[in-house]
């Protein structure tokens, strides 16, 4: 409660144009998920939407700093993004969530945690793509011992059963795949 005695939500919603929701995209590392996340965010504000995007390898310099990559972490780091995600939507924003999230526990996690928001979209990059693309070098320190239990080499990813959406962009130009997602977001947001 603030100290008017009011919410404070729905002050806030009164000054959106669209419901917030949380558009959580899972992949391999390289499967394109910050470039589809930051490519929609510059269209979706332009579009005049309130947006943000929570970008795993930021936050694990931040917020989740203190976390490592053991499954138990994995857990921990999506738990605390899905609150922040919560947080953000609950205040009307559209929040774009670009993070592997490699175990189908921890989305499962987010999406308690955000609630009827959460939309999951996979991007369906196969390995073979990932490593090809490698723009960090990640999976050629994975295959060479340097970075054990490296997600996709020496650790699980489990495919979205069940995704809200998919968005293949092993086949398709990254342009292509940001329009995909924008439509999907569009068509998924509200007026309040």
């Amino acid at each position: 409660m603030t100290e008017d005695g009011t919410d404070g939500l729905s002050t806030r919603a009164d000054t959106v144009t669209h419901s917030g929701a949380v558009f959580w995209l899972t992949g391999l590392s390289g499967a394109g998920k910050s470039t589809l996340a930051f490519g929609a965010e510059k269209i979706l504000s332009a579009l005049g939407h309130r947006v943000c995007v929570l970008d795993g390898d930021q936050l694990r310099t931040g917020l989740n700093r203190d976390l490592g990559f053991s499954d138990t972490d994995r857990m921990e780091n999506m738990r605390r993004v899905a609150e922040v995600a919560a947080l953000f939507a609950d205040a009307g924003m559209v929040v774009i969530v670009a993070l592997i999230s490699p175990m189908s526990e921890g989305r499962d996690l987010a999406r308690r945690v955000t609630g009827h928001r959460f939309h999951e979209i996979y991007l369906a990059a196969d390995l073979r793509t990932c490593e090809a693309r490698d723009p960090k070098g990640l999976y050629r320190r994975a295959r060479t011992g340097e970075i054990p239990g490296f997600t996709g080499i020496g650790s699980r990813y489990d495919i979205p059963v069940s995704p809200h959406a998919v968005i293949d962009t092993s086949s398709k130009h990254a342009e292509l795949s940001v329009e995909d997602l924008v439509t999907y977001i569009c068509s998924q947001i509200e007026p309040p």
